[in-house]
């Protein structure tokens, strides 16, 4: 096993910056309404968004009032909706379908799952974004994934020509994604460097979650799942790398690790103990009777009910403490890209080296920490996607391209 670490830096940041009620070069004051503004903002370079378009919305929200987040984020995405609707020029049509979609995702996001205003949400962003996709003419299969007497959601973007000779790419979200999200992410920059790519959904993200589907800490189960029903629709894929985000930096390397179809598995980033990451929240809301008036506790706490179906704190816990990939890496046989910020304020730094170390069986274990100044500090290094594509694409290529004897 080969285990290469690299840091992306960038220009030195400025010591002591001046404290304002909004810190310096943040959106927000509070940490959960900059980071989803910064995680939205970054789609500008794959379509879904435009910088001009989200500091105007930004500036009709107050700071850590969901309602009126969620109403100048939707009141955006009308407005693109409406703009894209009487464009003429292709290009530009499916380019304000694709920004309604990210600006009515961002809207949606933080509110409550039981807020009546959620199921009509939901429902414009899968539409706006299946809408850009055919106005700019993008080839997709959207695929129903039988899973254990339900259905999973999954999306096929077949490459161009040679897509054959790279890698599948299979994507799968985490703890809050969406698989038309993943497409902004990196499905786009896949497909425009010659890859296919399958995105999908499984219980408790998506569209399954809202069919009742929760959470399983088995993620090889709906993976082989959507592996299978690919398989038969479209044959045996010659490699398969598998790369999650967020939470799905548990997800992937936890299917990996179970199903030898898979190549190579990317954790985008680290996320090695689930249970470890809810801590915060869970001592927030033990200590603190209010903390629920916090943005950052009630949307964390409020999703976890919802995701896991569970039905108070202790239960939450309880349902957390399999999510580990300890007793699990081991397994894992594959090539493994790390991926993580400096400052993830989700999951702990340190869990990208105890991730690293677990993978004593891996072919070859590449990590690539991203730093304050290098603007990938973040978790998933959101609104810096850019640092993420180069770091992927130069390790698929390395590990699988050409004369790889991967």
């Amino acid at each position: 096993m080969t285990t290469t670490t690299a840091i992306a830096t960038g220009p030195a940041a400025a010591a002591n910056p001046q404290i304002n009620q909004v810190p310096k070069g943040r959106f927000f004051a509070n940490q959960t309404f900059h980071f989803e503004t910064l995680r939205g903002a970054g789609y500008t370079l794959s379509g879904g968004a435009d910088i001009g378009e989200v500091m105007a919305t930004v500036s009709q929200i107050a700071d850590n009032d969901q309602q009126s987040w969620f109403a100048a984020w939707s009141a955006t995405s009308e407005r693109v909706y409406q703009l894209a609707e009487r464009t003429q020029d292709p290009l530009s049509k499916g380019g304000a379908y694709l920004r309604a979609h990210g600006y009515q995702r961002t809207g949606g996001f933080l509110l409550p799952p039981d807020d009546p205003k959620r199921p009509a949400s939901w429902e414009k962003e899968v539409n706006y974004f299946y809408k850009g996709l055919d106005a700019m003419g993008v080839a997709y299969e959207r695929i129903t994934v039988p899973y254990e007497g339900a259905a999973l959601r999954a999306l096929y973007l077949p490459g161009p020509q040679g897509a054959e000779e790279k890698p599948l790419l299979v994507l799968v979200g985490g703890y809050d994604s969406s698989l038309e999200e993943l497409y902004l992410v990196i499905g786009k920059a896949a497909g425009d460097r010659g890859y296919s790519v399958l995105i999908y959904e499984g219980p408790g993200q998506g569209q399954p979650l809202r069919d009742g589907l929760t959470f399983t800490h088995q993620w090889e189960r709906p993976t082989g799942a959507v592996l299978d029903e690919f398989e038969r629709l479209h044959g045996e894929a010659a490699k398969i790398v598998i790369m999650g985000m967020s939470m799905g930096g548990y997800f992937a390397p936890r299917a990996a690790a179970f199903d030898e179809r898979i190549d190579g598995v990317i954790a985008y980033d680290a996320c090695f103990d689930v249970a470890e990451t809810i801590r915060p929240i869970v001592a927030a809301l033990a200590s603190n009777p209010m903390a629920l008036k916090n943005p950052d506790v009630a949307w964390s706490y409020k999703n976890a009910l919802w995701t896991m179906g569970t039905r108070d704190l202790e239960e939450t816990v309880q349902a957390f403490a399999p999510y580990t990939l300890r007793g699990v890496a081991q397994r894992i046989r594959q090539d493994v890209l790390i991926l993580q910020g400096t400052d993830d304020h989700f999951v702990p730094f340190h869990q990208a080296t105890d991730f690293q170390n677990a993978l004593v069986n891996a072919r070859s274990v590449t990590t690539r920490i991203f730093d304050r100044a290098s603007g990938g500090a973040q978790h998933c290094q959101c609104g810096a996607v850019t640092l993420v594509h180069a770091a992927v694409f130069d390790w698929l290529a390395e590990k699988f391209g050409s004369g790889s004897q991967a």
